[in-house]
């Protein structure tokens, strides 16, 4: 990735979910409603970046702080976790087409939070 999207969008979390109707929803993890549609992932951040601009614009324009990210405690570390070619394979092709590496989609998706499950993704329950 080119650059931390973090610095985007001041330190809060982004999720990037695939919706049912074929599109790709970004949000801030935090503040669920900042949140954009687009036809890519790419597309989906693009114009969640724009949203959180105008929304930071509204709280300025009326006089409000704006929300604080809550702090991140810098734990690294790295999982090998074997899985099988077929989920490799499915997993790399996301990643690509995200414009993301590996290690960091599966960071993203070791990382959603439980309520969001009932998104489509590769982790999903039957």
């Amino acid at each position: 990735m080119k650059k931390n999207n973090h610095d985007d969008f001041d330190g809060f979390m982004i999720n990037i979910l695939f919706d049912e109707d074929g599109d790709y929803l970004a949000h801030l993890v935090e503040l669920p409603n900042v949140s954009a549609f687009g036809a890519m992932p790419s597309e989906a951040l693009s114009e969640l970046k724009t949203a959180w601009e105008l929304m930071k614009e509204c709280y300025q324009a009326d006089g409000e702080p704006l929300p604080q990210p809550p702090p991140r405690k810098d734990y690294e570390g790295l999982i090998n976790v074997p899985v099988d070619a077929q989920l490799y394979h499915a997993l790399a092709d996301e990643a690509a087409k995200s414009g993301i590496s590996l290690y960091a989609l599966v960071a993203q998706k070791l990382a959603k939070p439980l309520t969001t499950a009932h998104s489509s993704s590769l982790f999903q329950e039957d």
